[in-house]
């Protein structure tokens, strides 16, 4: 282990924030709640102490929260040394999700079968732009096996807890991202969403999460098909950060599927035509505690002079959960396939993927088509409507155990289709949505406020983000467990 100096312990114990610490490339004005740390820009403080905090604070939270399943540490420290580092985030720690491969560091994505794979040889294409935009990776954040489960307590792994209460579940799959973040170890961290994995810890964890449209964002190859899920951004405490990343990452070739948007900066005069829908898809009504939050949060788009109106989802719900469902289990029978059999996966995994095969053909026949139908049928919403409102999920933070991957098969199924069935249309559609913590239960859990816009439409959402943060700030609430 590294010897933490005297000054990079210090700034650990003092709940230092590296956010925007910029050597060259200042960020433009912070949004209110998060003021930029130009500590390094100012000569205060090297990166090097700056990651070295960051590797201190890690070191601090880790035994508790269980978020980091591999760390990085000597070569951080080895990258901040040689500096040269550039961009608005030059020397700020950094995490990425281990979902995606960093050359040098093993990729476990959560499975036990993963465990005796070798290190990557090659860093994705999107995590390179990390490098770019001055980011220093200390290590990769915990995730559910593959991906697939609302909640990070892979069976691999330790379970990662929730700084607010932790008996409760940070949610997944970007659950170690978020329970690092919100605990003060970085100020913001890498995350993915293929069926609300960055909207569902960012509410469970008190954080800002933007899930961006599909093809937004750098990748090998583009796609505009309803199959493919999944989008890479972050979670983060501010706007501004997450803003001023998502311009840094975009694809902006002359060939990119949508027109780059850059950095958006502030938030909009133009007032909205707000959908409210507090229902999931399949038709159920949340908590008392969810529901309160999202009336609270419709009544202060209100105050702002936006306009809300009620509305219904433009989809057949239940049809369509079935489908996702079964879309979700055609990845649970290629990833089955592809290790060989049923060893060193979880029993949801396994069950996906047997359910797939028992499930008539007919009953896959057209899913495609149908899941095609509901994203234009959504993208339609939006001739009426500006955002759409509604809860993130049916409940706050659950129990830890409540959605792990070993419930019985029948039993967890119900529980996601209860707990899950607001974020999953955005991922078909490909649209851009977001959580935005603007509420508190009086037990102290987190309760994220989901907005939603049309396909290509992330400018709406971070001009309102912006407008949201400086009406209700969260940028000073912290979690029990917390280094900040």
């Amino acid at each position: 282990m590294n010897a933490i100096t005297r000054r990079g312990l210090f700034a650990a114990s003092a709940a230092v924030s590296v956010t925007a610490c910029a050597t060259t490339t200042p960020l433009p004005v912070a949004s209110a709640g998060w003021p930029p740390d130009a500590r390094i820009r100012r000569g205060e403080m090297t990166a090097l102490e700056a990651v070295e905090a960051g590797i201190a604070r890690a070191q601090a939270m880790q035994p508790k929260l269980g978020f980091m399943v591999n760390s990085d540490f000597d070569r951080a420290l080895a990258q901040a040394r040689a500096g040269g580092q550039s961009g608005p985030f030059a020397g700020v720690p950094f995490l990425v999700k281990d979902l995606d491969d960093v050359a040098g560091l093993p990729t476990r994505s959560g499975a036990a079968y993963a465990l005796a794979l070798p290190p990557a040889t090659e860093t994705d294409i999107y995590v390179q732009r990390f490098g770019a935009a001055g980011f220093i990776v200390i290590g990769k954040s915990a995730t559910p096996e593959h991906g697939f489960l609302p909640t990070t307590e892979p069976l691999a792994f330790l379970p990662t807890r929730n700084p607010w209460n932790l008996g409760r579940s940070t949610g997944g799959s970007s659950g170690g991202a978020a329970a690092a973040v919100a605990s003060g170890v970085v100020p913001m961290a890498h995350a993915s969403d293929g069926g609300g994995s960055i909207r569902i810890p960012a509410s469970n964890c008190g954080l800002f999460g933007l899930k961006p449209s599909r093809a937004r964002m750098v990748e090998k190859t583009p796609s505009l098909t309803v199959t493919d899920l999944g989008v890479n951004h972050c979670l983060s405490r501010s706007v501004r950060d997450s803003a001023a990343l998502f311009g840094l990452t975009e694809n902006t070739a002359a060939d990119a599927p949508l027109k780059p948007i850059g950095f958006v900066s502030g938030p909009s005069a133009r007032r909205l035509r707000v959908g409210l829908v507090l229902e999931t898809a399949t038709g159920r009504m949340p908590d008392a505690q969810v529901t309160a939050a999202i009336e609270s949060t419709a009544a202060l788009m209100t105050e702002l002079g936006h306009t809300v109106t009620p509305t219904r989802w433009p989809i057949d719900g239940p049809r369509f959960a079935q489908d996702f469902l079964t879309l979700w289990s055609m990845g649970a029978a290629d990833l089955l396939k592809e290790v060989g059999g049923p060893a060193g996966l979880e029993p949801f995994t396994v069950e996906m993927a047997r359910s797939l095969a028992r499930l008539p053909a007919e009953a896959q026949t057209g899913v495609v088509e149908r899941l095609e139908l509901s994203a234009r049928q959504y993208d339609g919403w939006f001739e009426a409507f500006d955002v759409i409102l509604s809860p993130v999920l049916a409940h706050p933070a659950v129990p830890l155990g409540y959605v792990r991957g070993d419930v019985p098969f029948e039993e967890l199924s119900e529980r996601l289709t209860d707990y899950v069935g607001y974020t999953p249309v955005h991922n078909v559609a490909g649209a851009p949505a977001m959580s935005v913590p603007l509420y508190w239960t009086a037990d102290g859990l987190p309760v994220g406020s989901h907005f939603a816009a049309r396909l290509g439409d992330e400018r709406t959402l971070f001009e309102l983000a912006y407008e949201l943060e400086r009406a209700r700030p969260w940028g000073g609430r912290r979690p029990p467990v917390s280094i900040l």
